[in-house]
């Protein structure tokens, strides 16, 4: 049978204490025991159904876990207090003092900035190369490499990793793949086609309201077991909680984010398609142009789209930037980082979200200072936001490569 991430979803059914067809929120920071030998028996070792305190789990963030497993096809998960914890405990589990990490060099800022500059004060060193160039991957890879990290969409520009390619690359060096599915849940499946642990920043799409900061890791129940280990756990000695009223309002915007990702990728899509018609430069998976398009297409779970994230090169930084003062203006969406909002967001990624990695190494990966990352809403007439954006590209004198080289020949 065909896996179907959103009917893993749709399938998991929890019942409340008093028969709630929503879980009931366990409010609680610690648990009572009905004897020290029972205390100090869960302190040993993790048993079912019990609980010591919420720092290491709570009844309501198992349930959100579970169901984020079933999503990925993962054997166990668990939630925390944002994207980045998630990453962080995840690597410092994978890797000690002396050991190394392969990195697509076309992330996140933020996991840029961890893996650049924090974990080398705690001795981790990485290398960031092109991911789609596997013998550049192969080549940066050392006796004291433990860990393969990408996006499977990466941030901002949308590479699309081969997840099955380089799952083989590390299966054959023996070392762990970690995937950030934050661009693309659903749409991609990364532990079922090959790695061996899954992130996401559940503050985006996943959750969809940006009203909260979240983040979880989904792999196998032995990962999941050594990352929260009283003793020598990241996540339980860190201490990055996902408080357990947020945990259930992400339970209960999951049930609805297949929806929601048919929306954004659909509007996303057709943006894409007029940007280019237009002739500027664009970053989108669903178009065929897309370098990697037919390898998304290979991999991808069918029926929820591309993605609802598309990046677009507008010229240059004044350019940019007054077009996005102009769309918030005219209310097509908001001036704002993150993504996977109900209303498009869109901000200069070169000076916000990308703005920790240096700029000349920015420019080696093709990303001008007038880019703009859209993260594309749940638009009900997207035709009608698309004729407000044509003219205020008009207004503003934006340009397409066409354009502009007949005004340089001249």
């Amino acid at each position: 049978m065909t896996f179907d991430p959103a009917t893993e979803i749709q399938n998991f059914l929890v019942f409340g204490e008093f028969g709630d067809v929503n879980p009931s929120i366990c409010d609680s920071s610690t648990y009572t025991f009905r004897s020290v030998e029972r205390m100090e028996e869960v302190f040993e070792h993790e048993i079912e159904g019990c609980f010591l305190y919420s720092r290491h789990w709570n009844p309501t963030n198992k349930y959100l876990s579970a169901a984020l497993a079933r999503m990925e096809g993962g054997e166990a998960a668990q939630v925390m207090a944002s994207g980045m914890a998630a990453i962080s405990t995840t690597l410092l589990q994978l890797c000690s003092s002396g050991d190394e990490i392969v990195a697509e060099r076309t992330i996140y800022g933020g996991s840029y900035a961890l893996l650049a500059n924090l974990l080398p004060r705690f001795g981790i060193k990485t290398r960031f190369v092109d991911m789609n160039d596997l013998k550049a991957v192969r080549a940066a890879l050392s006796e004291r490499t433990r860990v393969i990290y990408c996006e499977s969409v990466s941030n901002p520009l949308l590479d699309v990793a081969d997840i099955p390619a380089l799952a083989g690359l590390a299966r054959e060096c023996g070392v762990k793949l970690v995937v950030d599915n934050t661009f693309s849940p659903l749409i991609l499946s990364p532990l079922r086609l090959g790695a061996d642990v899954v992130v996401h920043s559940m503050t985006k799409f996943i959750n969809g309201t940006s009203d909260c900061v979240a983040g979880c890791v989904v792999s196998s129940h032995d990962f999941i077991t050594k990352l929260s280990d009283i003793n020598n756990g990241p996540s339980m000695l860190l201490g990055p909680v996902l408080d357990s009223i947020r945990a259930a309002s992400i339970l209960k915007n999951l049930h609805t984010l297949h929806v929601r990702m048919v929306r954004h990728s659909a509007n996303a899509l057709y943006l894409a398609g007029k940007f280019r018609d237009r002739g500027l430069d664009v970053h989108y998976p669903g178009l065929p142009a897309h370098p990697q398009h037919e390898l998304i297409c290979r991999l991808m779970n069918r029926g929820y789209g591309f993605g609802g994230i598309v990046a677009v090169d507008v010229g240059d930084e004044p350019a940019a930037n007054r077009l996005m003062a102009r769309m918030q203006e005219e209310k097509v969406g908001y001036l704002a980082v993150s993504l996977g909002y109900f209303k498009t967001l869109f901000s200069p990624p070169g000076h916000s979200t990308s703005s920790e990695i240096p700029a000349e190494e920015r420019q080696r990966m093709g990303m001008g200072d007038g880019l703009i990352r859209f993260s594309v809403g749940l638009d009900a007439d997207i035709q009608r936001t698309w004729a407000t954006i044509e003219k205020l590209l008009e207004e503003e004198g934006v340009s397409s490569r066409e354009e502009k080289r007949v005004l340089a020949s001249v």
